[in-house]
């Protein structure tokens, strides 16, 4: 197995796209560097016209506009290129599901069947290099040392991203996360099932409930970015994943405003409808003693709401979470009886109050202590 790795091409690349609505964006920009595990034996680096109009958000993040692109090679002329130099390669990306699936976009439209293996820095470097306080590219390169200039182009990315595969394969001399991690030629495409989901889930903060044909709720994720993390599920080949997929026949959405919110909500509809997909905490874990103590003895813990004007609000009374909702006017805030009506009652656990606890020292919340 080893020699057969060490034999391996790899192709670091990555894409820049319009925007736009899942599988209807274009490319603008494409950087690969084909790299042996020793050193870059070719490269391709290229803006590419994308036949249609550049999103502004896209252009502010990367500087790249339409009239930049208008000269620029269209992707059919290209598509032999970048077949050839990726050939018998792996294909290297941070967040290797998004570029690889762009790719095989364009190459449908085309008519051709693109086909690679893909290997995402991303899981590797949470395998590799555990507790980073993030894994976005830009981050975790700064944090590891290595320089980055021209972040949000595509060489500029793929050079972060080819320095970041070198050091994560000096702490790999075996391989076998590398074997573990890459993913198969088919892995990371979604059906047109999936596709119709995600089309409506919104990207905002929240909780989906996955429900079954009889309406039982299976898998629920919480995230602040609930769009990515969904689609996330679905490309990374989990036995979870293919199980959701396989029974879910409809989601809703639970929009919270904050991810404390969402996840204290999430080990709520955990304990109530114990879906079978999800690790639902033991009694051994929600009973065991927690020698933590809130921030506030008694009152309330504000955080932020989902619109404008309200606010997400914990309520604490004797050291225990006792409330959680919303409330959008002062006086709620400030009348005890009134704010207790207003929010729904719960019973703590250890669970609940490790997560309200450990989410107030990452981010601190207002606290507003009852008056005597």
């Amino acid at each position: 197995m080893e020699k057969e790795i060490s034999r391996m091409k790899y192709a670091i690349l990555d894409i820049e796209t319009t925007g736009g609505k899942y599988n209807e964006e274009g490319i603008t920009e494409i950087a690969i560097h084909q790299f042996d595990g020793n050193q870059v034996t070719d490269q391709f680096i290229s803006l590419v016209n994308p036949e249609k109009e550049i999103q502004a958000f896209v252009v502010k993040l990367t500087g790249i506009n339409n009239k930049m692109v208008a000269a620029a090679p269209k992707f059919h002329e290209i598509a032999k290129r970048i077949v050839e130099i990726t050939e018998d390669c792996i294909l290297v990306a941070h967040n290797a599901q998004f570029d690889y699936r762009i790719l095989k976009t364009e190459y449908e439209r085309l008519g051709y069947d693109y086909q690679r293996k893909t290997l995402c820095t991303v899981y590797l470097s949470k395998k590799l290099i555990p507790d980073m306080e993030s894994y976005s590219l830009g981050k975790l390169v700064r944090a590891l040392g290595i320089p980055v200039s021209d972040r949000h182009r595509a060489n500029g990315d793929a050079l972060a991203t080819l320095q970041l595969f070198k050091l994560l394969l000096t702490k790999e001399e075996d391989h076998k996360s590398i074997s573990e991690i890459t993913r198969s030629e088919n892995t990371g495409i979604l059906t047109n099932k999936q596709v119709d989901l995600i089309d409506q889930i919104p990207n905002e903060t929240g909780l989906v409930n996955f429900l079954d044909k009889e309406d039982q709720v299976i898998y629920i994720l919480a995230s602040d970015q609930l769009k990515k993390d969904i689609t996330q599920l679905f490309t990374r080949q989990s036995s979870v994943g293919k199980s959701v997929n396989k029974k879910m026949r409809q989601v809703k959405v639970t929009r919270t405003g904050s991810l404390l919110m969402a996840q204290l909500k999430c080990q709520l509809a955990l304990l109530k409808f114990r879906p079978k997909y999800n690790r639902i905490p033991s009694k051994k874990t929600l009973n065991a003693p927690l020698i933590l103590n809130y921030p506030i003895h008694d009152g309330i813990m504000i955080d932020k709401g989902r619109d404008t004007g309200e606010k997400g609000v914990y309520l604490i009374k004797n050291n225990k979470l006792e409330g959680i909702g919303y409330v959008a006017l002062n006086y709620q805030i400030n009348n005890t009886p009134i704010l207790e009506q207003l929010l729904s009652p719960v019973i703590e656990n250890s669970s609940l109050k490790k997560i309200l606890i450990n989410g107030h020292e990452k981010k601190p919340l207002k606290l507003q202590p009852f008056e005597n």
